[in-house]
């Protein structure tokens, strides 16, 4: 059974009583409505009048009647609106001399003051404004939540839309203007895509709260209400950011103060504190949000705030605390006092934790449990339900887990699965089919859903979306095998006509963007034919998005896992490759429209390019290429225009070589040859022989092995790692790097493959990409992992693991506090704070300051060969590639593409041998058997299949040795006729074969 406990101004009737003395003390009072008694479960107050709904959806009001607020005649006595009486009433809310009420049906009803258009209805004669209309702007929407201030009101949309009108003098319609004050709502576009869960209203000032905790206020900031560091009034909602972190689940309002409910159960207050509402001890004004610190150690679930008061409610001990004003007893102490810090107010309400504790205080043999604390004006009322032996039935509310319990639209299993449920001739349920439409037609909706479960979404910031993508993609999953076909033509209808055109350029918060991860596992986007209405316009809001938007979008896509990350590539992959594919149009319309979408794709994809570098590479980067752009676009035409752009007036809208990601090996060795051709080629007149690749190998071969011997200490060799590196120390003029700089160009211009063990960070230093701990670690693994390790320990035992990285004593750590860098450089501190720019500094010195000189000279040689646009179209790993080659062998491709000459075949007795005798060898054997026969042991970046291999007999029997010309890459193999002769000649040729000659 729900009875009402009431204390504070009465002077109206507004506590249910005709007594105008104030009530000072918690006082129940019967709520004899229409001579029965009803449960309530809901009221708001004004300073002048009381609205209540009860279970059976009646409104009944009390108090000041001024305006005709109360909607009937009896103003000190608590009567029922019966206007509304073929409504069923959800909520109402009561402004300072108006009434509004929401119904079942999401219409909302207005009466009462209309001076400033808070009703709603435009302008109304003073007798209309007395009788509860339904405000018909508001009818083609379904409203969940209204709330109002003295003059103004907002409300909520099921899809998301935050209206408002009224007063406006302080900005507090959040229209972007603080001129007149409106009488029909309108809505506030700029917050849209916020998925809301409470609009709230205070004196003159309002908010918005997310369903992850970020809290949006506008209006009267003369005493920092809104929490925004400053007392300037705002005319646009403007987020309070220091409490983004604190996890807000519910918010309340004064007349000019602020108090705000976290999901562990903190009380925050901010705004005027003249009275002591703040509940700081003292009376000063807060212009940021502040701990309310003599509420900390205990969790707080109801928060209540009336016009210079603040009520909380802590269920643990069923205890209500008040602070503020009391100058109409609405502190419930008994007294007028104001008290500026919390205390506790003397009720008779029992914990919610154990409500048969003999502690419980008892009035006429009976105890209650608070169900849910109200405020407003100078009064407060408490429902609660009375229980005598047994427990309560109803457990108090909790604004943490419940909140407002009238929620926007999301995607739900539930409906998905109402949804799943139709055949693929069944009609739609006009209830879901609406649900279905709003949800996909309005952001807010679709950033409502999907999120974190256990309230892990509150840590929802630039870099972490909040959202549940596995719930996702099984969600979408689901959509994707709905057999019913007009329902997704429904919601892809939606998705193109009205959610795509509606999103911002600059979205108001972070929340807003989680569309952008969401709509990719929709599986109409993997129809390429929805190029123009669905993916294009898709990528184009991407395309769109302001600098801070688009960054936080970069920061969500580089944490997503490689499945979800690689949908998105392929969507607009495959999107590229459909276009390219097909029939060419001579009309230019079609042809423009396909060549803006391909772009759009390549936009696309040259972002999320960057975001996998810049992430380590979240796929393979060869991932990106586009193999069919050989056999469907004139790359070397493109690269040719590409380079010559700049001297062209009217270049082509679009050049393929902007996106070099997409070519893969074959595709750049094309352009390497172009670009070759495009410079001077030098021919010597007259030469011995012809040269088909293997005698210029083998030259740069010998050549590099002798330069790179340690004995002229020019690289240094790295026993741990295998690889070489610019020595410091070294004697050798730069003249010597410049030569072995221009040796590497060269042998890229002649699609040489050479050997040269250094590592990535050198390709990543050509081509002006920065080396990162990755690098010093293929360089040096045991101090590369040593550092990163570093990264990861508390201070203590940083000192541990850095004295042994760096073979420092522990004892000598505490005399060497600032720890030298580099030979020669700065020193820094070495503790938790700044070792990551420890770190940086390393490795900048490793790979760049100990070796600039070295470096320069290497990189002008090889400049001075290769110094063309089309060293910008290769990752690091593609030109490394390019130089060495690559080890992804496969030796069944080498045999399947060799050629026979003479009287040998595949199926030749002798052949059969060798290929038995080769598979068998060790993968070192085989290495060496590639580098006698074509002078490398590694591959080209255009793979196994390149090499191609003739085999011919030769005559002179077993005795002899296969002998390699390569030159041409063919081998002369006499005619063995016994396996093991075969195996030993071949190693043994193998094995010492060195140099090059005229066969």
């Amino acid at each position: 059974m729900i009875s009402a406990f009431c204390w504070g101004s009465a002077d109206h009737g507004q506590l249910f009583t005709e007594n105008d003395e104030p009530i000072l003390s918690p006082k129940e009072v019967k709520l004899n409505i229409d001579q029965e008694v009803k449960d309530v479960v809901e009221i708001s107050c004004s300073e002048g009048h009381t609205l209540i709904v009860t279970s059976d959806g009646s409104c009944y009001a009390c108090g000041c009647n001024d305006y005709g607020q109360i909607g009937h005649d009896s103003a000190k006595k608590l009567g029922k609106v019966s206007s509304l009486n073929n409504q069923r009433v959800m909520s109402v809310v009561a402004g300072s001399q108006h009434s509004l009420a929401l119904t079942e049906a999401g219409e909302v009803f207005s009466w009462g003051d209309n001076s400033c258009g808070q009703l709603g209805r435009g302008q109304v004669d003073e007798n209309q404004a007395k009788q509860p209309k339904v405000i018909k702007t508001l009818v083609t929407y379904h409203i969940i939540q209204i709330c109002s201030g003295n003059n103004h009101s907002l409300a909520l949309s099921n899809d998301g839309i935050v209206f408002s009108w009224g007063a406006n003098n302080y900005g507090q319609l959040g229209t972007g203007s603080s001129s007149q004050h409106m009488d029909i709502p309108q809505p506030l576009l700029s917050i849209r895509g916020i998925p809301v869960s409470q609009i709230i209203a205070g004196g003159n000032h309002c908010f918005i709260l997310s369903m992850s905790g970020a809290l949006f206020g506008w209006g009267r900031n003369s005493f920092g209400q809104l929490g925004v560091n400053d007392e300037n009034d705002r005319n646009h909602p403007t987020q309070c950011k220091s409490l983004r972190q604190q996890r807000t689940v519910f918010v309340s309002c004064g007349e000019d103060h602020t108090c705000t409910l976290t999901q562990e159960g903190g009380v925050f207050t901010f705004g005027c504190g003249s009275h002591g509402q703040l509940g700081h001890d003292n009376t000063n004004n807060e212009i940021l949000p502040r701990r309310v610190m003599d509420m900390m150690g205990t969790v707080v679930t109801q928060i209540a705030c009336g016009r210079r008061h603040t009520l909380t409610y802590v269920p643990e001990t069923g205890k209500i605390y008040s602070f503020g004003s009391g100058s109409c007893g609405q502190l419930g102490l008994g007294n007028t006092d104001k008290k500026t810090s919390p205390v506790f107010v003397p009720c008779p309400f029992m914990s919610s934790i154990n409500s048969k504790s003999p502690r419980a205080m008892e009035i006429d043999g009976t105890s209650h449990i608070v169900s849910r604390i109200f405020s407003g004006g100078n009064k407060c009322i408490v429902l609660a339900n009375k229980i005598n032996s047994q427990p309560a039935s109803q457990k108090p509310i909790d604004f943490r887990e419940d909140g407002m319990s009238r929620s926007i639209l999301c995607l739900s299993d539930k409906l998905t699965e109402k949804v799943g449920s139709l055949n693929a001739k069944d009609n739609i349920p006009h209830e879901v089919e609406v649900e279905m439409e709003k949800i996909f037609s309005a952001a807010a909706c679709l950033n409502a859903s999907f999120l974190l479960p256990n309230h892990e979404h509150f840590t929802t910031s630039p870099k972490k979306h909040g959202l549940d993508m596995d719930q996702v993609r099984d969600t979408f999953g689901k959509l994707a095998h709905i057999s019913n076909v007009p329902t997704i033509q429904k919601i892809t209808n939606c998705l193109e006509c009205y959610l795509l055109p509606s999103l911002p350029q600059s979205p108001p918060d972070v929340e807003a963007l989680r569309l952008y991860l969401i709509l990719p596992e929709y599986h109409m986007f993997e129809e390429p034919k929805k190029f123009s209405t669905l993916i294009g316009p898709f990528a184009n809001s991407i395309l769109n998005l302001d600098k801070p938007g688009s960054k936080v979008l970069d920061y969500w896509w580089g944490s997503l896992k490689p499945r979800y990350f690689s949908r998105i590539l392929s969507l607009y992959k495959q999107t590229v490759i459909y276009l390219l594919q097909l029939p060419q149009s001579q009309i230019q319309t079609e042809l423009f429209s396909r060549n803006i979408h391909i772009k759009f794709s390549l936009e696309i994809m040259k972002k999320l390019n960057k975001v996998n570098e810049i992430n380590g590479q979240i796929i393979p980067y060869n991932h990106f290429y586009i193999p069919e752009l050989r056999d469907k676009v004139d790359i070397r035409a493109d690269y040719v225009n590409w380079v010559q752009q700049s001297k062209l007036i009217n270049s082509p809208p679009m050049h393929f070589c902007d996106y070099p990601f997409v070519f893969d090996g074959p595709a750049k060795s094309m352009l390497l040859q172009t670009d070759a051709f495009m410079q001077m080629r030098v021919v010597f007149i007259g030469e011995e022989a012809i040269d088909e690749g293997g005698l210029t190998k083998e030259f740069f071969l010998l050549l590099l092995r002798e330069i790179l011997d340690p004995k002229y200490g020019m690289f240094k060799f790295y026993e741990e790692s295998r690889v070489d590196w610019f020595n410091s120390d070294s004697f050798e003029e730069p003249v010597m790097f410049y030569l072995i700089g221009c040796l590497c160009g060269l042998a890229i211009y002649n699609s040489t493959i050479i050997v040269l063990n250094f590592p990535l960070a050198l390709y990543k230093k050509l081509l002006k990409r920065s080396p990162d701990v990755e690098d010093l670690k293929e360089v040096m693994p045991q101090l590369g992992r040593g550092l990163q390790q570093m990264m990861d320990y508390e201070e203590d035992d940083f000192e541990d693991v850095f004295c042994q990285t760096f073979e420092i004593s522990v004892e000598s750590f505490g005399e060497i506090k600032n720890v030298e860098l580099c030979k020669g450089g700065s020193k820094k501190t070495v503790t938790k704070s700044n070792r990551k720019e420890y770190l940086d500094l390393y490795i900048s010195y490793i790979f760049n300051e100990s070796i600039e000189k070295q470096y320069t000279a290497f990189s002008d040689g090889f400049l001075k060969v290769c110094d063309s646009k089309v060293l910008e179209l290769f990752h690091p790993l593609e030109l490394q590639s390019m130089v060495i080659g690559n080890e992804n062998y496969d030796f069944h491709i080498l045999e399947k593409n060799t050629e026979y000459k003479g009287e040998y075949h595949r199926y030749h007795p002798t052949i059969k041998i060798f290929w038995d005798v080769f598979h068998d060898l060790s993968i070192e054997q085989k290495k060496k058997f590639l580098l006698f026969l074509t002078g490398s042991d590694r591959i080209p970046i255009l793979g196994m299949e390149t090499i191609k291999v003739i085999i011919q007999p030769t005559q002179g029997g077993e005795r002899y040795l296969p002998v390699a010309h390569t030159c041409f890459n063919i081998l002369d193999l006499p005619t063995y006729e016994d396996k093991q002769s075969l195996k030993d000649k071949l190693i043994l040729a193998i094995e010492h074969t060195q140099g090059f000659g005229i066969v």
